[in-house]
């Protein structure tokens, strides 16, 4: 076995006294040759290995902390992602009579694939292009024939068109700083570079003070953005999407609907779609910035009526206007493959598309620092208009797109859907406007910062007038005026919730004390269990919360553009007359909203610097990553990188390789955001390696959060199908839990019990995965068993729970009952003949080979295959100890 970095303790610091000793060699009981059937059950050899995998959640625990032990070993892995046992269990495999009654427990840890180094505080930069991605995902389930399939593509097309809009947004920005702000109006202003001597050099008279080689020097700034962008898209592609996934990991299940998406074998293998995004994106970014240099220009030349220059100038926005539509081809041409691991890669696309742009940046850019004697630069760029259109046309995707969702909703219409279709293009329009924000503060400052030595005081404190300062677009004003009555909008909002939360919190605490019998009634208890209960409801109402916020945006975002194009002035130059009332608010609005974004962008800053040097910072940080990047990026390649498609594979290799080594039962568990890994790594697994593995899942949001948003994935359908593929499967919750929840709809919530009383919890239902909700906290007042206020544990220690180590014994028992009866039928066949003729007589099962998994139960002839996956977990003294040999 490889093991990783970590120091393996030697033979004699191995001798713990945690460590099962080794039984006393004994002979093998001589089985009589008159036994009775029902006694060779007992006389079983027993059972192989049993393996726990543990997945953690969203900020993700240390694996000593997982296992429960200082003395932690790599078995599996590197420094980013890897599988970790306790250093008493490194050799359990050479000595599983050691571990009868317990399996071995194991550790997967992959918080460093969202917090690792100092780079993820990058990411923060991205963070738009990760909500925009979002939206991919969150569009509603559809029938599998009929119109639905076009719908779909259509609406992949609308937020591929959307996540390209973003691109150009934040290159813009650049480019109104970098351009406009800097080499256009201030360094056009002997005012504005006299009292910055750095940008002496671009002064009027000088070589570099020429108008076109001031801008081409100003363009290095956004196309570096554009290469940094690149980078980072490349760099993580290399590491995550470029892997390929293991050879016939997953097999499409003959239905007649098809296969669940996540069970698909290109699902997690996203490098061709990557690779064609990243190319196209790349070029629109080179494109829009030689835009911005060439269409000054190019005005310039023609007022002039130089015939050369002129002629040059058309060329040049004929041959954007031809990158530009190629750019819109290959981004709405083709979407994901996932029905197969698409290993090829758009050669054309990939490197003709980035380079052609490039090599036309670059003859834009010498196009521009011809000399132009007696050309200066005056007012503004045209950046209202450029701004303008990419807000207007995010505003008509965004409509379109709900047009498309309600359609597809309205085709397979599901009530558990988050807005009834509509999460989707509500996630869009958060990320717009998350988008707008960024890009409009960041100008927004810069263009303060140059004002901030615009006046000067006269001989003798006489004020003089300021000369004119670089200015931003008035659409930038415009959308930080509607900051503050969104935030107003937002405040209210928040108001109502916690008032829905305080009175549901009254209602629930008059029934706290009642389901814990025998304790006495503590009203304070009960508040305080009554309020966590309430607070974790209230997850219930975030897509309505959403919704608020989309509306308001999109409505407000309107108004701002029109208010724009329709005055031509800021919010508080264009209220100028009317009401004094309207004057003030439109004046203290565009205030408060230039003092907001330009807090917000402060704050931003501080956040990244703080993640980039503290890696304490930077697991905060790396719990928004946990959330929002586990899609894989199919709609925008600049996206922070999705962590599933390095951590699914690891599980499912690490499953499907220790079952077929050992030929043992596996029950992988996971919790949060490590239960969702884990249902995708069992979507992947092969039959054969299924029907050896179970899966126990707690505070688990797949169908309370994923479910509700996500629905063409985790919805009602692909949950009932993988309840089906699995034989075994437990999913535990509490009612303090915010984020975990039933799995199956319409489960049957029994009322919390008090775990330690003496009468048990029922059982779940045959049919039934959840378990639930479980008793938090597990007692209500103070006992011989609890002499201190047991906690309310809500989201987390769920292994602190009795629930949980018999639901996991009780799956590895289950997952043993086929292969346990297949060896007793091997027993009585050599004991007692069976009746009849030798060719029915039960044959025993295959041993497992090191390389091929033994299979999971004997032929049909020999042995009925009941579901054992839907029966309750038994009393723990029936069958002998859960998760032991016979």
């Amino acid at each position: 076995m490889l093991v990783g970095a970590p120091i393996l303790p030697t033979r004699a610091e191995a001798d713990v006294p945690d460590r099962p000793q080794p039984p006393q060699p004994q002979q093998p009981p001589q089985l009589p040759q008159s036994l009775h059937p029902l006694a060779l059950e007992l006389l079983t050899p027993p059972r192989p290995l049993a393996l726990e995998l543990r997945v953690h959640g969203v900020h993700g625990a240390p694996p000593d902390e997982l296992l429960g032990d200082p003395r932690t070993v790599r078995i599996t892995g590197d420094s980013t992602a890897a599988v970790f046992r306790r250093a008493a269990d490194v050799d359990a495999e050479a000595h599983p009579e050691w571990y009868a009654g317990r399996p071995v427990v194991e550790a997967y840890c992959w918080s460093r694939l969202t917090s690792g180094n100092g780079a993820r505080a990058l990411w923060l930069l991205l963070l738009p292009f990760m909500v925009v991605n979002l939206a991919h995902w969150a569009r509603p389930a559809a029938p599998a024939t009929g119109p639905a399939p076009r719908a779909v593509r259509a609406y992949g097309v609308l937020v591929r068109v959307l996540a390209l809009s973003l691109t150009l947004l934040l290159i813009a920005a650049a480019c109104e700083v970098a351009l406009d702000l800097l080499a256009w109006q201030c360094a056009g202003s002997g005012a504005c570079t006299g009292s910055r001597s750095w940008l002496g050099f671009l002064e009027p008279g000088r070589w570099w003070g020429q108008p076109g080689r001031r801008l081409a020097l100003g363009a290095l700034v956004p196309a570096a953005l554009t290469g940094l962008l690149w980078y980072l898209s490349n760099r993580t592609w290399s590491a995550y999407e470029s892997q390929p996934p293991p050879a016939g990991a997953a097999v499409p299940l003959a239905r007649p609907d098809g296969a669940p998406a996540l069970g698909r074998p290109g699902f997690w293998y996203g490098r061709r779609i990557v690779a064609r995004l990243r190319a196209a994106h790349t070029a629109a970014g080179l494109l829009i910035v030689a835009a911005a240099v060439a269409a000054p220009t190019a005005r310039h030349d023609r007022r002039a009526g130089v015939p050369v220059l002129e002629a040059l100038g058309w060329a040049v926005e004929a041959l954007l206007a031809a990158g530009a539509v190629a750019v819109a081809w290959v981004v709405c041409r083709r979407g994901r493959t996932e029905e197969r691991a698409d290993h090829r890669l758009d050669r054309a696309a990939v490197t003709l598309l980035p380079g052609s742009a490039l090599a036309l940046l670059a003859a834009v850019l010498l196009y521009a620092g011809w000399s132009r004697p007696g050309w200066t630069s005056a007012g503004r760029l045209p950046g209202d208009f450029a701004f303008g259109v990419l807000m207007l046309g995010q505003g008509c995707c965004v409509l379109l797109l709900a047009a498309v969702a309600v359609r597809l909703y309205r085709l397979a219409p599901d009530p558990a859907t988050a807005l009834y279709g509509l999460g989707g293009p509500a996630i869009a329009m958060l990320g717009c406007a998350l988008g707008g924000v960024m890009s409009g503060g960041i100008a927004q400052r810069v263009a303060d910062w140059l004002d901030g030595a615009g006046g000067a005081g006269g001989a003798g404190g006489a004020a003089v007038p300021a000369p004119p300062v670089p200015a931003p677009p008035v659409l930038l004003s415009w959308q930080a005026a509607v900051l503050p009555p969104l935030l107003l909008v937002l405040a209210l909002l928040a108001a109502c919730f916690a008032v829905r939360g305080v009175l549901a919190r009254r209602r629930l605490a008059a029934g706290v004390a009642a389901e814990y019998p025998g304790e006495p009634p503590d009203v304070h208890r009960s508040r305080r269990i009554a309020g966590a209960r309430a607070a974790a409801a209230l997850t219930d109402s975030a897509p309505w919360f959403v919704a608020a916020v989309s509306g308001i945006t999109l409505l407000l975002g309107a108004g701002a553009l029109a208010g724009a194009w329709l005055s031509g002035k800021v919010p508080g130059e264009a209220a100028r007359g009317a009401h004094p009332l309207l004057e003030t608010a439109a004046r203290a609005a565009q205030d408060a909203g230039s003092w907001l974004i330009g807090l917000g962008i402060a704050a931003f800053i501080a956040w990244g610097r703080r993640a980039y040097r503290d890696p304490a910072a930077r697991r905060t940080i790396g719990v928004l990553w946990d959330v929002g990047t586990f899609w894989p990026r199919a709609a925008h390649p600049f996206a922070p990188p999705c962590y599933a498609e390095r951590a699914v594979p690891d599980l499912t290799w690490r499953m499907t390789g220790w079952t077929g080594r050992t030929g043992g039962r596996l029950v992988i568990s996971g919790h949060s955001q490590g239960s969702v890994l884990a249902a995708a790594a069992v979507w992947q697994l092969p039959p054969q390696v299924r029907r050896r593995v179970a899966l126990l899942t707690y505070g688990s949001p797949l169908r309370r959060l994923y479910g509700r948003w996500f629905p063409a994935y985790f919805g009602p359908g692909p949950i009932a199908a993988l309840h089906a593929d699995i034989d075994c499967w437990r999913n535990l919750w509490r009612a303090t839990d915010p984020i975990g929840g039933p799995v199956l709809p319409g489960s049957r919530a029994a009322a919390p019990v008090q775990a330690a009383a003496a009468p048990p919890q029922a059982a779940p239902a045959a049919d039934s995965v959840d378990r639930g909700p479980l008793a938090d906290p597990l007692a209500y007042g103070r006992s011989a068993r609890y002499p201190l206020p047991a906690p309310i544990l809500g989201h987390f220690d769920y292994q602190a729970d009795p629930a949980f180590a018999a639901e996991r014994d009780a799956l590895l028992a289950r997952l043993a009952g086929p292969a346990r009866r297949a060896r007793s039928a091997a027993v009585a066949a050599s004991v007692v003949p069976a009746p009849g003729p030798p060719a029915t007589t039960a044959a025993p099962a295959p041993q497992a080979s090191p390389a091929t998994p033994a299979p999971a139960t004997p032929p049909a002839a020999a042995l009925p295959a009941p579901r054992v996956s839907k029966e309750p977990a038994g009393p723990e003294g029936s069958g002998g100890p859960p998760g032991t040999g016979g």
